[in-house]
């Protein structure tokens, strides 16, 4: 089950990325964690700002909207999107993910 933290500002959860991929994709949910599969190595942050480069196209945001709050150099990291409510959010992936599992797709907690 994903996590969704919304905030005043903005909406975070978690991401788990694979570097190097054949492809960037959504695989599924890992972990508490959104896995995406990026084709950039993890050198010198091109995984990083492929990764969100990659996120605002999927979630249809600005990049400048999108930012690594925790995890720079882990493949664990915490997205959070300015400017997004959490029920935004829900509806954008869950056209992403796998219509089986969208029933018990998210957990939601608002700060």
């Amino acid at each position: 089950m994903l996590t969704l933290k919304e905030s005043p500002n903005g909406v975070t959860f978690s991401i788990q990325v694979v570097p190097r991929a054949s492809k960037c994709e959504v695989t599924g949910i890992v972990n508490d964690a959104l896995k995406i599969r990026l084709t950039a190595p993890p050198v010198d942050g091109k995984a990083n700002e492929e990764c969100l480069r990659y996120l605002s196209a999927l979630l249809g945001v600005a990049r400048n909207r999108l930012a690594i709050v925790s995890g720079q150099t882990s493949r664990k990291k915490i997205i959070f999107i300015s400017g997004m409510g959490q029920k935004d959010l829900e509806e954008i992936l869950s056209g992403v993910l796998p219509p089986d599992r969208a029933p018990e797709l998210f957990d939601s907690v608002t700060q």
